[in-house]
């Protein structure tokens, strides 16, 4: 009797990463299904036939981590060229660079701070109330005062989130740091670039095994589930139940494109934050690939709504009643025999990718190791989720 193989539901990086890892260290063949007719889920990049340019179909995507191993995987693959993400922020006062450093602070109230100096006015302006801050706007009250939140976050978060930011977590926002230097990168990780042949081809290569089928264009039905050794499912846990216990929510964006000649915009990635403007962002992908040269450019502007049936989910609200209902399905998952849970959709979190490559190589290891060894048991969740299970903190 021949043995079964694997399934793995999703060909984004969480899929891409347990299927390679799964070829390589097991003999059993692995089928990846993926709904859409490309590789690398809300990573895709192509090329935009007008202009040349390597855009990111599903907004711009910044490789990021200061895990060394995570870094010589994906390098393994396809050389990554340097880039450092800088992001400025178009506010009802002007133009400024985020996260908020010393510079911003310096232009944004007109004066010529010191570091020390710059911390000590912040603190002045922080407004202080007992215990934890219980949601975005508290948090962002006391780290930075009512003038700043109000330029920066308020309008921005309207936007993206659809809700009053009263409504959204404490810890979305301590995600983004305050610096007391003229340190104005985005992001401060170890390893940062760009894969010089865009995500879609670092998947692809990723997928290029003898053991790996890829089905691109067919949707995974869990219906399926008992023809596999085990199956990798990486798409919304609460599609995969049916949604017994009722949808979570996400927010989802659209774009809308424009093409000129030149530069558009002048960097890569702006941020609008009046809540007049009807765009949270605009995308100009050429400032991403600098070794490249484009006689024309094209952005991309950026709007956010809620998810409909229809809509491809990107971002987990995570209110107190998904949480609830993620609970449930959580629950369910742990019951379920035979299937694993891993990635963004699966697990209902935000993850970057470099969290979701890591994760996975975890899991991997985690799971081929039981495997071998005979387990009946096999791991549900990531290391990760399943210690944040068991300290019942989802």
């Amino acid at each position: 009797m021949a043995s079964r193989p694997f399934a793995v539901a999703g060909a984004g990086f969480a899929g891409a990463v347990v299927a390679r890892e799964l070829a390589v260290h097991t003999d059993r063949r692995v089928i990846v299904f993926d709904e859409r007719p490309h590789v690398a889920g809300n990573c895709h990049t192509e090329r935009d036939e007008a202009t040349g340019v390597m855009v990111h179909r599903y907004g711009s995507h910044i490789f990021h981590t200061d895990r060394q191993d995570v870094w010589e995987y994906v390098n393994r693959f396809m050389p990554f060229r340097p880039y450092i993400h800088r992001v400025m922020a178009n506010t009802p006062r002007g133009m400024f660079s985020l996260p908020i450093n010393l510079l911003t602070i310096n232009q944004f109230f007109g004066k010529t701070f010191s570091p020390e100096e710059a911390r000590a006015f912040l603190e002045s302006l922080a407004e202080k109330r007992n215990g934890e801050p219980a949601n975005f706007e508290e948090q962002a009250l006391r780290m930075v005062g009512r003038e700043l939140y109000e330029n920066f976050f308020e309008g921005y978060t309207r936007k993206h989130w659809g809700c009053d930011p009263r409504e959204i977590p404490a810890s979305v926002l301590k995600r983004l740091p305050v610096r007391f230097n003229y340190n104005d990168c985005y992001y401060d990780c170890v390893f940062q670039g760009i894969p010089e042949g865009g995500y879609t081809e670092l998947v692809r290569r990723i997928l290029e095994h003898p053991r790996i089928e890829v089905r691109l264009a067919q949707k995974f039905d869990p219906a399926w589930c008992g023809e596999f050794e085990h199956v990798f499912y990486t798409g919304p846990i609460d599609a995969f139940f049916g949604f017994r216990h009722g949808r979570l929510a996400y927010r989802t964006v659209t774009f809308q494109r424009h093409e000129a000649r030149g530069d558009f915009q002048g960097t890569a990635v702006i941020n609008y934050t009046d809540v007049r403007v009807p765009y949270t962002r605009v995308h100009e992908y050429k400032h991403f690939t600098r070794w490249e040269q484009h006689e024309r450019t094209v952005a991309f502007f950026e709007f956010s709504q809620d998810t409909g049936p229809t809509d491809i989910p990107y971002y987990p609200v995570r209110r107190p009643d998904d949480k609830a209902r993620l609970r449930h399905y959580y629950a369910d998952a742990v019951q379920t025999r035979g299937v694993s849970f891993l990635g963004r959709l699966a697990t209902y979190r935000y993850l970057d990718m470099h969290q979701v490559i890591a994760e996975s190589l975890d899991f991997a290891a985690t799971f081929l190791a039981a495997w071998h060894d005979g387990t009946q048991s096999l791991p549900t969740f990531t290391p990760t989720v399943a210690g944040l299970i068991a300290r019942q903190q989802v």
